[in-house]
Protein backbone atom coordinates (compact mmCIF):
# COMPACT_ATOMS: atom_id res chain seq x y z
CA UNK A 1 0.00 0.00 0.00
CA UNK A 2 1.46 3.89 -0.95
CA UNK A 3 2.73 5.42 2.37
CA UNK A 4 1.09 8.31 0.22
CA UNK A 5 -3.01 7.10 0.90
CA UNK A 6 -1.79 7.29 5.04
CA UNK A 7 0.37 10.84 4.36
CA UNK A 8 -3.13 11.70 2.82
CA UNK A 9 -5.31 10.80 5.65
CA UNK A 10 -3.44 12.36 8.38
CA UNK A 11 -3.80 15.74 6.03
CA UNK A 12 -7.24 15.64 6.41
CA UNK A 13 -7.52 14.69 10.09
CA UNK A 14 -5.06 17.89 10.85
CA UNK A 15 -6.91 19.98 8.93
CA UNK A 16 -10.55 18.96 10.14
CA UNK A 17 -9.37 19.64 13.20
CA UNK A 18 -7.76 23.25 11.93
CA UNK A 19 -11.29 23.77 10.65
CA UNK A 20 -12.73 22.87 14.18
CA UNK A 21 -10.50 25.08 16.16
CA UNK A 22 -11.09 27.88 13.33
CA UNK A 23 -15.50 27.41 13.32
CA UNK A 24 -15.67 27.80 17.16
CA UNK A 25 -13.24 30.99 17.43
CA UNK A 26 -15.95 31.88 14.80
CA UNK A 27 -19.22 31.03 16.58
CA UNK A 28 -17.39 32.80 20.07
CA UNK A 29 -16.77 35.63 18.13
CA UNK A 30 -19.41 37.51 20.38
CA UNK A 31 -19.08 35.32 23.83
CA UNK A 32 -17.46 37.78 27.03
CA UNK A 33 -13.92 37.04 27.79
CA UNK A 34 -13.56 34.59 25.06
CA UNK A 35 -9.87 34.41 24.12
CA UNK A 36 -8.89 32.95 19.95
CA UNK A 37 -7.53 29.71 19.96
CA UNK A 38 -4.94 28.45 16.82
CA UNK A 39 -3.89 24.89 15.92
CA UNK A 40 -0.37 24.29 14.97
CA UNK A 41 1.17 21.22 13.16
CA UNK A 42 3.99 19.64 13.09
CA UNK A 43 5.50 16.74 10.90
CA UNK A 44 5.23 13.00 12.00
CA UNK A 45 7.51 10.58 12.34
CA UNK A 46 9.75 9.57 8.98
CA UNK A 47 10.60 6.16 7.84
CA UNK A 48 14.47 5.72 7.44
CA UNK A 49 15.35 4.19 3.92
CA UNK A 50 19.47 4.74 4.31
CA UNK A 51 21.09 6.29 6.95
CA UNK A 52 23.50 8.78 6.89
CA UNK A 53 27.77 7.86 6.61
CA UNK A 54 30.99 9.90 7.16
CA UNK A 55 33.38 10.43 4.51
CA UNK A 56 36.36 7.85 4.84
CA UNK A 57 38.81 6.30 2.90
CA UNK A 58 38.81 8.85 0.17
CA UNK A 59 34.99 8.47 -0.30
CA UNK A 60 32.26 11.58 0.42
CA UNK A 61 29.76 11.08 3.52
CA UNK A 62 25.82 10.20 2.51
CA UNK A 63 23.11 12.11 3.66
CA UNK A 64 20.26 10.27 5.27
CA UNK A 65 17.34 9.12 2.88
CA UNK A 66 13.80 9.66 5.00
CA UNK A 67 10.49 9.15 3.93
CA UNK A 68 7.95 11.31 6.00
CA UNK A 69 4.86 9.62 7.13
CA UNK A 70 2.18 12.87 6.89
CA UNK A 71 1.72 15.39 9.41
CA UNK A 72 -0.31 15.68 12.97
CA UNK A 73 -1.34 18.05 15.62
CA UNK A 74 1.25 20.00 17.57
CA UNK A 75 -1.05 21.70 19.93
CA UNK A 76 -3.87 23.88 20.28
CA UNK A 77 -2.55 27.26 21.79
CA UNK A 78 -4.61 30.38 23.26
CA UNK A 79 -4.36 33.77 22.76
CA UNK A 80 -4.72 35.80 25.90
CA UNK A 81 -4.44 38.95 24.11
CA UNK A 82 -6.66 41.90 25.48
CA UNK A 83 -10.45 42.10 23.77
CA UNK A 84 -11.94 45.44 23.12
CA UNK A 85 -13.84 47.12 25.90
CA UNK A 86 -18.28 46.79 25.43
CA UNK A 87 -19.77 49.62 27.73
CA UNK A 88 -23.38 47.65 28.83
CA UNK A 89 -23.91 50.37 32.05
CA UNK A 90 -24.81 48.05 34.43
CA UNK A 91 -22.70 47.92 37.47
CA UNK A 92 -22.08 45.00 38.20
CA UNK A 93 -20.33 43.81 35.03
CA UNK A 94 -16.83 44.31 35.48
CA UNK A 95 -13.71 44.19 32.66
CA UNK A 96 -10.22 43.38 33.64
CA UNK A 97 -7.96 46.10 31.99
CA UNK A 98 -4.57 43.93 31.35
CA UNK A 99 -3.41 40.30 32.77
CA UNK A 100 -5.75 38.41 35.53
CA UNK A 101 -8.77 36.27 36.19
CA UNK A 102 -11.99 36.48 38.65
CA UNK A 103 -11.73 33.75 41.20
CA UNK A 104 -15.21 31.94 41.27
CA UNK A 105 -16.14 29.09 43.47
CA UNK A 106 -18.29 26.39 41.81
CA UNK A 107 -19.02 23.46 44.00
CA UNK A 108 -15.89 22.70 45.86
CA UNK A 109 -14.05 23.46 42.63
CA UNK A 110 -11.65 27.35 41.94
CA UNK A 111 -12.48 28.25 38.62
CA UNK A 112 -11.38 31.42 36.69
CA UNK A 113 -13.05 33.50 34.20
CA UNK A 114 -12.08 36.77 32.14
CA UNK A 115 -15.81 37.13 31.76
CA UNK A 116 -16.91 39.59 34.23
CA UNK A 117 -20.81 39.34 33.68
CA UNK A 118 -21.86 39.61 37.30
CA UNK A 119 -24.86 40.10 39.60
CA UNK A 120 -25.95 39.88 43.02
CA UNK A 121 -28.50 36.86 44.05
CA UNK A 122 -31.71 36.66 46.50
CA UNK A 123 -28.53 36.58 49.48
CA UNK A 124 -26.63 39.47 48.26
CA UNK A 125 -24.55 36.94 46.90
CA UNK A 126 -22.04 38.19 43.93
CA UNK A 127 -22.19 35.82 41.20
CA UNK A 128 -21.76 34.28 37.82
CA UNK A 129 -24.05 33.95 35.54
CA UNK A 130 -24.16 29.90 36.19
CA UNK A 131 -24.39 30.36 39.58
CA UNK A 132 -20.49 30.06 40.63
CA UNK A 133 -19.55 32.77 43.66
CA UNK A 134 -17.43 35.28 43.01
CA UNK A 135 -14.22 35.03 45.12
CA UNK A 136 -12.68 38.32 47.39
CA UNK A 137 -12.26 39.44 51.11
CA UNK A 138 -14.83 40.59 52.80
CA UNK A 139 -14.42 43.77 54.92
CA UNK A 140 -15.10 43.76 59.01
CA UNK A 141 -17.68 46.02 61.26
CA UNK A 142 -15.01 48.96 61.07
CA UNK A 143 -14.91 48.57 56.76
CA UNK A 144 -11.13 47.28 56.77
CA UNK A 145 -10.20 44.76 54.42
CA UNK A 146 -7.58 42.62 55.20
CA UNK A 147 -6.01 40.50 51.83
CA UNK A 148 -3.73 38.49 53.85
CA UNK A 149 -6.53 36.03 54.84
CA UNK A 150 -8.06 33.38 52.33
CA UNK A 151 -11.04 34.00 49.89
CA UNK A 152 -14.68 33.67 50.26
CA UNK A 153 -17.73 34.85 48.66
CA UNK A 154 -18.34 38.40 47.93
CA UNK A 155 -22.13 39.34 49.66
CA UNK A 156 -23.57 42.85 49.58
CA UNK A 157 -25.35 43.08 52.98
CA UNK A 158 -28.95 44.71 51.65
CA UNK A 159 -29.95 45.64 55.70
CA UNK A 160 -26.46 46.45 56.58
CA UNK A 161 -27.33 50.09 59.00
CA UNK A 162 -23.96 52.45 59.22
CA UNK A 163 -24.12 52.87 63.72
CA UNK A 164 -24.31 57.05 64.23
CA UNK A 165 -21.13 59.51 64.59
CA UNK A 166 -21.33 61.56 67.43
CA UNK A 167 -20.00 65.23 65.97
CA UNK A 168 -16.43 65.91 67.35
CA UNK A 169 -15.46 68.61 65.29
CA UNK A 170 -17.46 71.45 63.60
CA UNK A 171 -15.38 74.33 61.27
CA UNK A 172 -16.78 77.94 60.36
CA UNK A 173 -15.25 79.99 57.82
CA UNK A 174 -15.90 83.37 56.07
CA UNK A 175 -15.23 87.18 56.32
CA UNK A 176 -16.03 89.59 58.88
CA UNK A 177 -16.21 92.76 58.22
CA UNK A 178 -13.68 95.24 59.38
CA UNK A 179 -15.84 98.19 58.19
CA UNK A 180 -18.97 97.04 60.01
CA UNK A 181 -19.91 99.24 63.48
CA UNK A 182 -19.16 98.47 66.90
CA UNK A 183 -22.20 95.64 68.46
CA UNK A 184 -22.73 94.44 64.64
CA UNK A 185 -23.81 90.55 65.50
CA UNK A 186 -23.23 87.78 63.00
CA UNK A 187 -25.22 84.12 63.57
CA UNK A 188 -24.99 81.00 61.39
CA UNK A 189 -25.84 77.61 62.42
CA UNK A 190 -25.18 74.13 61.15
CA UNK A 191 -26.64 70.89 61.63
CA UNK A 192 -24.63 68.54 64.50
CA UNK A 193 -25.22 64.77 66.04
CA UNK A 194 -25.47 63.07 68.89
CA UNK A 195 -24.01 59.58 69.78
CA UNK A 196 -26.96 58.23 68.90
CA UNK A 197 -27.37 60.14 66.22
CA UNK A 198 -30.29 62.75 66.80
CA UNK A 199 -29.82 65.88 65.04
CA UNK A 200 -28.82 69.19 66.79
CA UNK A 201 -28.19 72.72 65.80
CA UNK A 202 -25.47 74.73 66.98
CA UNK A 203 -25.08 78.57 66.50
CA UNK A 204 -22.65 80.48 66.16
CA UNK A 205 -23.12 83.85 67.21
CA UNK A 206 -20.09 86.62 66.48
CA UNK A 207 -20.40 90.32 68.19
CA UNK A 208 -17.75 92.95 67.18
CA UNK A 209 -16.02 94.12 70.14
CA UNK A 210 -13.69 96.81 68.67
CA UNK A 211 -11.49 97.57 64.77
CA UNK A 212 -9.56 94.14 65.50
CA UNK A 213 -11.39 91.92 67.98
CA UNK A 214 -14.75 89.77 67.90
CA UNK A 215 -16.13 87.89 70.21
CA UNK A 216 -17.89 84.47 69.71
CA UNK A 217 -20.67 82.95 71.50
CA UNK A 218 -22.04 79.28 71.19
CA UNK A 219 -24.87 77.52 71.61
CA UNK A 220 -25.73 73.81 70.84
CA UNK A 221 -29.63 73.86 72.62
CA UNK A 222 -28.62 71.53 75.19
CA UNK A 223 -25.74 73.10 77.15
CA UNK A 224 -26.71 75.00 79.77
CA UNK A 225 -24.93 77.09 80.77
CA UNK A 226 -23.58 78.30 78.19
CA UNK A 227 -19.76 78.55 78.02
CA UNK A 228 -18.41 82.35 77.93
CA UNK A 229 -17.87 84.14 74.95
CA UNK A 230 -14.17 83.50 73.22
CA UNK A 231 -12.49 86.97 71.72
CA UNK A 232 -10.71 86.75 68.76
CA UNK A 233 -8.67 88.77 67.88
CA UNK A 234 -7.03 89.55 64.15
CA UNK A 235 -4.05 91.17 62.89
CA UNK A 236 -3.76 94.26 60.81
CA UNK A 237 -3.62 91.83 57.60
CA UNK A 238 -7.07 90.99 58.66
CA UNK A 239 -6.06 87.06 59.41
CA UNK A 240 -6.75 86.01 62.98
CA UNK A 241 -3.80 86.46 65.74
CA UNK A 242 -2.64 82.22 66.10
CA UNK A 243 -3.27 80.43 67.93
CA UNK A 244 -6.84 81.06 67.47
CA UNK A 245 -7.95 79.90 71.07
CA UNK A 246 -10.09 76.82 71.29
CA UNK A 247 -13.72 76.72 71.81
CA UNK A 248 -15.61 74.06 72.85
CA UNK A 249 -19.08 73.47 73.92
CA UNK A 250 -21.13 70.09 74.46
CA UNK A 251 -17.35 68.18 73.32
CA UNK A 252 -17.55 69.47 69.95
CA UNK A 253 -14.01 71.32 68.96
CA UNK A 254 -15.41 74.54 66.79
CA UNK A 255 -12.80 75.56 64.40
CA UNK A 256 -12.83 79.24 63.63
CA UNK A 257 -8.87 79.64 61.74
CA UNK A 258 -10.93 80.14 58.96
CA UNK A 259 -11.92 83.44 59.58
CA UNK A 260 -10.97 86.89 58.35
CA UNK A 261 -11.51 90.54 59.16
CA UNK A 262 -11.60 92.23 55.49
CA UNK A 263 -13.39 95.37 54.63
CA UNK A 264 -16.49 94.97 52.61
CA UNK A 265 -19.46 92.16 52.43
CA UNK A 266 -19.85 89.50 55.67
CA UNK A 267 -19.34 85.90 54.31
CA UNK A 268 -19.47 83.99 57.69
CA UNK A 269 -20.69 80.34 56.86
CA UNK A 270 -20.50 76.78 58.07
CA UNK A 271 -18.04 74.26 56.43
CA UNK A 272 -17.66 71.03 57.67
CA UNK A 273 -18.54 68.43 60.61
CA UNK A 274 -18.09 64.74 61.29
CA UNK A 275 -20.90 63.81 62.55
CA UNK A 276 -23.60 61.56 60.90
CA UNK A 277 -27.14 59.81 61.76
CA UNK A 278 -27.74 56.31 61.27
CA UNK A 279 -27.32 55.76 57.63
CA UNK A 280 -29.25 52.44 55.95
CA UNK A 281 -27.42 50.98 52.60
CA UNK A 282 -28.70 52.70 49.56
CA UNK A 283 -26.55 52.27 46.92
CA UNK A 284 -22.32 50.70 45.96
CA UNK A 285 -19.80 51.25 43.60
CA UNK A 286 -17.28 48.86 42.70
CA UNK A 287 -13.38 50.75 42.51
CA UNK A 288 -11.01 49.78 39.83
CA UNK A 289 -8.97 47.88 42.46
CA UNK A 290 -11.79 46.02 42.73
CA UNK A 291 -13.42 47.17 46.16
CA UNK A 292 -17.09 46.94 46.42
CA UNK A 293 -18.13 50.30 48.63
CA UNK A 294 -21.73 50.79 49.72
CA UNK A 295 -23.40 54.15 49.67
CA UNK A 296 -25.41 55.31 53.30
CA UNK A 297 -28.19 57.07 53.13
CA UNK A 298 -26.65 59.64 55.56
CA UNK A 299 -23.80 60.24 52.68
CA UNK A 300 -21.43 58.62 53.68
CA UNK A 301 -19.68 55.75 52.39
CA UNK A 302 -17.77 52.45 53.60
CA UNK A 303 -15.99 49.45 52.15
CA UNK A 304 -17.64 46.23 51.93
CA UNK A 305 -15.63 44.16 50.27
CA UNK A 306 -12.69 43.49 47.74
CA UNK A 307 -12.86 41.21 44.68
CA UNK A 308 -9.78 39.15 44.34
CA UNK A 309 -7.76 38.52 41.01
CA UNK A 310 -5.67 35.68 40.25
CA UNK A 311 -2.59 35.08 37.83
CA UNK A 312 -0.82 32.96 36.90
CA UNK A 313 2.96 32.10 35.31
CA UNK A 314 1.82 30.28 32.70
CA UNK A 315 -1.78 31.49 31.67
CA UNK A 316 -1.37 29.48 28.14
CA UNK A 317 -1.23 26.39 30.34
CA UNK A 318 -4.98 26.79 31.56
CA UNK A 319 -7.40 24.29 30.32
CA UNK A 320 -10.93 25.36 29.04
CA UNK A 321 -13.27 24.14 31.59
CA UNK A 322 -16.65 25.15 29.75
CA UNK A 323 -18.75 28.59 30.35
CA UNK A 324 -15.52 30.68 29.42
CA UNK A 325 -13.77 29.31 32.76
CA UNK A 326 -10.40 27.54 33.06
CA UNK A 327 -8.73 25.52 35.40
CA UNK A 328 -5.22 25.46 36.77
CA UNK A 329 -3.14 22.27 35.47
CA UNK A 330 0.22 21.45 36.31
CA UNK A 331 1.60 23.83 33.71
CA UNK A 332 -0.17 26.49 34.33
CA UNK A 333 0.94 27.05 38.10
CA UNK A 334 -1.29 27.94 40.71
CA UNK A 335 -3.28 30.47 41.17
CA UNK A 336 -1.59 33.99 42.23
CA UNK A 337 -4.61 35.47 44.45
CA UNK A 338 -4.26 39.31 45.26
CA UNK A 339 -5.59 42.78 44.75
CA UNK A 340 -6.28 44.43 41.13
CA UNK A 341 -3.44 46.75 39.74
CA UNK A 342 -0.93 44.81 41.79
CA UNK A 343 2.64 42.80 40.91
CA UNK A 344 1.49 42.72 37.52
CA UNK A 345 -2.51 42.56 37.67
CA UNK A 346 -5.05 44.23 35.42
CA UNK A 347 -7.00 47.01 36.78
CA UNK A 348 -11.08 46.56 36.90
CA UNK A 349 -13.30 49.03 35.01
CA UNK A 350 -17.08 48.99 35.97
CA UNK A 351 -19.90 48.97 33.64
CA UNK A 352 -18.14 47.34 31.06
CA UNK A 353 -17.25 43.57 29.66
CA UNK A 354 -14.58 42.38 27.75
CA UNK A 355 -15.83 40.96 24.11
CA UNK A 356 -13.95 38.55 22.27
CA UNK A 357 -10.37 38.58 20.74
CA UNK A 358 -11.50 36.99 17.86
CA UNK A 359 -10.13 38.63 14.55
CA UNK A 360 -12.97 37.80 11.56
CA UNK A 361 -10.62 38.47 8.79
CA UNK A 362 -7.41 36.23 10.38
CA UNK A 363 -10.56 33.75 11.24
CA UNK A 364 -11.76 33.32 7.57
CA UNK A 365 -8.29 33.73 6.46
CA UNK A 366 -7.48 30.43 8.56
CA UNK A 367 -10.76 28.61 6.94
CA UNK A 368 -9.35 29.26 3.09
CA UNK A 369 -6.22 27.96 4.31
CA UNK A 370 -7.97 25.00 6.20
CA UNK A 371 -9.94 24.39 3.09
CA UNK A 372 -7.16 24.38 0.45
CA UNK A 373 -5.36 22.43 2.87
CA UNK A 374 -8.34 19.33 2.92
CA UNK A 375 -8.88 19.98 -0.51
CA UNK A 376 -5.07 18.98 -1.27
CA UNK A 377 -4.81 16.03 1.03
CA UNK A 378 -7.86 14.52 -0.88
CA UNK A 379 -5.94 14.99 -4.01
CA UNK A 380 -3.00 12.63 -2.67
CA UNK A 381 -5.70 10.05 -1.84
CA UNK A 382 -7.13 10.36 -5.62
CA UNK A 383 -4.27 10.38 -7.49
CA UNK A 384 -2.73 7.76 -4.87
CA UNK A 385 -5.92 5.29 -5.50
CA UNK A 386 -5.60 6.47 -9.26
CA UNK A 387 -2.06 4.52 -8.89
CA UNK A 388 -3.21 2.01 -7.62
CA UNK A 389 -5.62 1.07 -10.15
CA UNK A 390 -2.91 1.35 -12.78
CA UNK A 391 -1.39 -1.21 -10.90
CA UNK A 392 -4.36 -3.74 -10.47
CA UNK A 393 -4.80 -3.14 -13.84
CA UNK A 394 -1.13 -3.61 -15.28
CA UNK A 395 -2.61 -7.47 -16.10
CA UNK A 396 -6.01 -7.69 -17.40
Amino acid sequence: MLRSLFSGISGLRAHQQMMDVTGNNIANVNTAGFKTSQATFQDALSQMLSAAGRPQNGTGGTNPAQVGLGVRLAGISTNFGQGAAQVTGRSTDLMIQGDGFFAVKQGNETLFTRNGSFSFDANGTLTTNTGALVQGWSADANGVISTNGGVGAIKLPIGTLLAPTATGMARFSGNLPADAAATTVLETSMPIYDALGTEKTLSVTLTKVDADTWSVQLDDGTTTPLPAPVAIDFKADGTPVTPVPATVIGGITVDLAGLTNYSGSATLAPQEQDGSPMGSLQAFTISNDGTLIGVFSNGLKKPLGQIAMATFNNPPGLEKAGDSMYRNTVNSGQAQLGVAGSAGRGVLQAQSLEMSNVDLAQEFTNLVIAQRGFQANSRIITTSDELLNDLVNLKR
